[in-house]
């Protein structure tokens, strides 16, 4: 299915009037569909797959910026760590300890974003306040790695009550923890205007742009 560069230039002349960052999500898209939105003039991408974003990276412009919007297991770290623009879904401080230690051995430092639980599904991964916390005050010991700022993912649900809630919780712990500024990753194709409302600066969209997967 071909890219939608019509909706692709509204949501981004939308988001660029608020400041807004905007990382297409590409999972399961072919490169030919990543260099089309490329050449429309994006350069942040998503991607949910290790391997598959290993893949990507190798055979498409070096320009482009790769965030990793999954969830990211230890042992898969180092595949990625000597590329990779932003990590948003760290969950533990053991995650963020092996990212750390695998961006020195890479000679890199690491931009992440804290993914906190504030969704009602259990199976979304994130931190809850207390885990937070504890990552918050040991982040300074790690020279490898930089935090900066929060991502959440809201409840799969049509009821536009729940998300608002659910990130005026996440904007609540980003303003606790970020007061002097940072990025807040919130919103994807279904609820990205509520995550805006709600203090949203990052959205991740895939669907509005590349359409519906398989």
């Amino acid at each position: 299915m071909p890219i939608n560069r019509d909706v692709y230039h509204e949501i981004v002349s939308e988001l660029y009037t608020q400041s807004i960052a905007l990382v297409a999500v590409s999972k399961t898209k072919t490169v030919e569909d990543i260099l089309a939105l490329y050449a429309e003039g994006q350069r942040d991408f998503g991607e949910n797959y290790v391997q598959e974003l290993q893949d990507k990276q190798s055979r498409l412009p070096a320009d482009i910026r790769w965030h990793f919007v999954g969830h990211l297991q230890s042992n898969k770290v180092k595949q990625l760590i000597s590329f990779v623009y932003l990590i948003h879904g760290v969950d533990s401080l053991r995650l963020l300890k092996e990212i750390d230690k695998q961006a020195a051995k890479a000679g890199r430092v690491v931009a992440v974003l804290l993914q906190v639980h504030i969704a009602r599904e259990e199976t979304k991964y994130g931190l809850d306040a207390t885990e937070l916390e504890e990552i918050m005050l040991a982040k300074d010991e790690l020279k490898h790695v930089v935090v900066r700022g929060l991502m959440g993912m809201a409840s799969n649900t049509e009821e536009g009550a729940v998300a608002k809630s659910e990130f005026r919780v996440l904007r609540q712990l980003f303003d606790r923890w970020f007061s002097d500024g940072g990025i807040l990753s919130a919103g994807m194709s279904e609820d990205y205007k509520i995550a805006i409302a709600e203090g949203g600066n990052m959205v991740r969209i895939g669907s509005l742009l590349f359409g519906r997967r398989g």
